[in-house]
């Protein structure tokens, strides 16, 4: 089977871990017995000026190889914040040409579409006009954000009502596509994995010395892009209050990442005299993140909207007990408390959910094995499964592609 790959959110030499979750998915999905992939993962259009962050788009290479797969990365144009209605076709119509390129090499059977709008409103395009089958992936923020914008939610609509077949990462997620009246036997669910060769258990000392965090405090971690929907403004004044009010003492808060949030954060701990106590430490290559999650007491996620959010699992994969908001799909995943709670989204619930997480006797090893039943693996297999059933639908017969037991 040969599948072709589509979506904006696939890692570049800029920004390496870009949409890791579609890449660890798909070259998962590669090593499967007959099975091959190329992808075709569109930017931006920006000249080389420095003007913005956004010169960096001109920086990405237009080929590169991604852990031996074949990745292209045609420019599109889109005007930022304005024109949302025409990221689709223009994305469509920048990519065509090169698409048919590809094509006359690697015949695809089907296209593998992740993100609903503006990707996979493209992706259903080139199916139609090339006759391939497309499947999409919905991801979380492509449902739950754009379908509060009334021309976008019909977008959203005709993508998913075209699309051969429907893959939502939790099943909160395809309970928000079924209310945009997507029939319900055309949606599955197959949840994120977690990579058990990358994420792991450290010795948690060593692990603290070689990051240089406290070895005599309970630290806890957050991993994620410095934007406002993660809520890491909450977690800083969460982390005040288990000072001032829950008297909690010895306590370290460590933020992992980057983003436009970073000097508004940096403002509110200098406010807040949590300089001593609170941690940026940027960007941190994905290869390296078990350290973090090892050197952790704690794992804390605070976002306002996730669809299945991986550094939940990678966190428990490593033996560490999580705290989370109660939005969309993260119920799904923290689905017991002998492997984390569940809190609701404002700074108090925060600290006080926290405070019982930290005085909470945790078992790593039942943490760790409940991780292990969720490998990219298995999500791999589990797609493999969808793309056949949509080609033998398109087909009539049954293709014959091993999957391994």
């Amino acid at each position: 089977m040969k599948v072709l790959v589509f979506t904006s959110l696939y890692p570049n030499n800029i920004w390496p871990q870009k949409g890791v979750f579609i890449k660890e998915r798909m070259t998962q999905f590669a090593k499967l017995e007959g099975c091959r992939i190329k992808v075709v993962a569109p930017v931006p259009y920006f000249p080389p000026i420095k003007i913005n962050y956004r010169w960096l788009f001109s920086e990405v290479v237009r080929q590169e190889t991604i852990e031996g797969v074949e990745v292209y990365h045609p420019r599109y144009f889109m005007t930022p914040r304005v024109g949302m209605a025409f990221y689709g076709l223009t994305m469509f119509l920048s990519v065509f040409a090169l698409v048919r390129r590809i094509q006359r090499d690697f015949d695809f059977d089907l296209i593998d579409a992740h993100y609903v709008y503006p990707d996979a409103f493209a992706a259903v395009l080139l199916g139609r006009f090339l006759r391939k089958p497309v499947v999409v992936s919905a991801r979380g923020s492509d449902i739950s954000l754009y379908r509060e914008f009334p021309l976008i939610q019909r977008l959203l609509r005709y993508t998913l009502s075209k699309a051969d077949s429907v893959i939502a990462v939790c099943q909160a997620l395809k309970e928000a596509m079924i209310r945009l009246k997507i029939p319900e036997e055309k949606i599955s669910v197959i949840p994120n994995g977690v990579d058990i060769g990358k994420f792991y258990a450290v010795q948690k000392d060593e692990t603290r010395r070689k990051l240089g965090l406290p070895t005599d405090k309970k630290v806890i971690l957050s991993v994620g892009h410095l934007i406002p929907l993660k809520g890491f403004d909450l977690l800083i004044k969460a982390f005040k209050i288990l000072f001032e009010e829950l008297h909690e003492k010895d306590l370290y808060l460590a933020i992992v990442g980057e983003g436009t949030s970073r000097r508004e954060l940096e403002r509110m701990i200098s406010s807040l005299k949590l300089d001593r106590h609170v941690r940026l430490a940027g960007a941190i290559p994905h290869r390296e993140l078990n350290l973090w999650y090892s050197a952790a007491d704690l794992f804390c996620l605070a976002s306002s909207r996730e669809g299945w959010p991986n550094v939940l699992l990678e966190s428990l994969a490593c033996g560490t007990p999580v705290v989370a908001t109660d939005v969309w799909g993260v119920p799904e995943i923290i689905c017991s408390e002998q492997i984390g709670l569940l809190t609701k989204r404002s700074e108090r619930e925060i600290a006080k959910t926290v405070s019982l997480a930290l005085k909470k006797s945790w078992q790593s090893d039942a943490i760790i094995r409940y991780a292990r039943e969720h490998t990219w693996e298995q999500v791999a297999v589990s797609v493999l499964t969808i793309f056949e059933s949509v080609l033998e639908s398109r087909s009539g017969s049954s293709p014959n592609y091993a999957v391994p037991k």
